[in-house]
């Protein structure tokens, strides 16, 4: 059974604070953050719809990912957001209906442009 790691954007609203992270339950961690149980920087600043996320097969692939999205400038982000989610929506719900992954771009073979 492979398990699968996810890369994830949050946002505060469309164009507002945003937040990239890394976990291996989706579901789960943007709960969290939407429910505010996790102190920090998601909690201070509201940060709590999904806008954007990528799976992956391997941690490692998922963690530099993480890493790199991290180093990008804010408008690479907000491009690379509206690529594929161009109104802002939260994708949270859409994680119940349609399943974690699915809807996601599945990102382990790829190669992105930075």
């Amino acid at each position: 059974m492979t398990k699968d790691y996810f890369v994830y954007i949050l946002a505060s609203r469309r164009n507002g604070t945003l937040y990239t992270g890394v976990t291996n339950d989706l579901l789960k961690r943007v709960y969290q953050h939407k429910e505010r149980l996790v102190p920090g920087f998601t909690h201070k600043y509201n940060v709590h719809m999904l806008v954007y996320y990528e799976k992956y097969s391997e941690i490692y692939s998922a963690i530099e990912r993480e890493k790199r999205l991290k180093k990008w400038n804010r408008q690479w982000k907000i491009n690379l957001i509206e690529s594929v989610n161009p109104g802002w929506k939260d994708l949270y719900n859409g994680l119940h209906t349609v399943g974690v992954g699915t809807t996601g771009q599945s990102m382990d073979s790829a190669t992105s442009a930075e």
